[in-house]
């Protein structure tokens, strides 16, 4: 196991079944943390944790079904995670979704009531149900994943640019009162965002293999920068944008 910053760590992850939570787990577990997973889709969260437990070689990474959509639901999961553990040392956010339009006349605001829903009211609930926890401990991280759509929206993509900016404000809040809540002696917890033009992962290159996906970044690529935002000090990342592609 790692003797690194995560060595003893518990993080929870938002949105573990999915191929960015998957590799995100076993990069963790990797590094010695206790991890602890929740998704709305039971079977593809069970699948997520054995293939962590397994890589990770007897880490321990477990799974639980949240409903992120209700908040005391999540709210009772933070609850859960820091008295089954005694600390919650992060939050990782991964749950995400993307609707567009061909053009910004044929947006649909029905896209917009699905994305609010995944891209900001998760994060609106991930972020009070945990910042207490986070800030209770000595290396609290909250990790949002956004992307470049959100500095520079384009016309078929104003659902989706609209929802990663709202969340990246409210994550900027947190960042605020992390700042606050350290003094004069700078913030001990921190929120990050991490920023990427859009994911790849092996079963998409599989799936279209003339593909170049250019400017994308691979899941487990974006797992190792997870893991690197515990390796540096709160007040170098706290509150700042983290790019994995090209500024716009």
């Amino acid at each position: 196991m790692g003797n690194g910053a995560l060595s003893g760590a518990v993080i929870a992850v938002a949105g573990a079944g999915g191929p960015a939570g998957r590799a995100a787990l076993i990069r963790l577990a990797e590094a010695g943390a206790t991890v602890v997973g929740a998704d709305n889709d039971p079977e593809r969260l069970a699948e997520a944790v054995d293939a962590a437990s397994y890589a990770a070689g007897g880490a321990t990474v477990i799974g639980e079904p949240v409903d992120l959509l209700d908040l005391r639901s999540t709210q009772e999961w933070a609850a859960r995670v820091e008295k089954d553990f005694g600390r919650v040392d992060g939050l990782v956010h991964l749950v995400g979704g993307w609707r567009g339009s061909e053009t910004f006349t044929k947006t649909s605001l029905d896209d917009w009531d699905f994305l609010e829903l995944l891209l900001i009211r998760t994060v609106q609930h991930t972020t009070l149900a945990f910042h207490e926890a986070l800030q209770r401990s000595d290396r609290g991280r909250y990790v949002l994943i956004s992307a470049a759509g959100a500095s520079s929206p384009t016309a078929g993509n104003a659902a989706y640019a609209a929802g990663k900016a709202a969340a990246e404000a409210w994550t900027l809040s947190m960042a605020d009162f992390f700042r606050k809540a350290g003094g004069p002696d700078g913030p001990t917890s921190a929120a990050v965002i991490l920023v990427v033009k859009a994911l790849v992962h092996d079963a998409m290159r599989a799936d279209r293999p003339n593909a170049k996906f250019a400017g994308f970044t691979d899941v487990k690529d974006l797992a190792e920068a997870i893991a690197d935002v515990w390796e540096k000090p709160a007040a170098e990342v706290n509150g700042h944008r983290l790019w994995l592609t090209e500024k716009p």
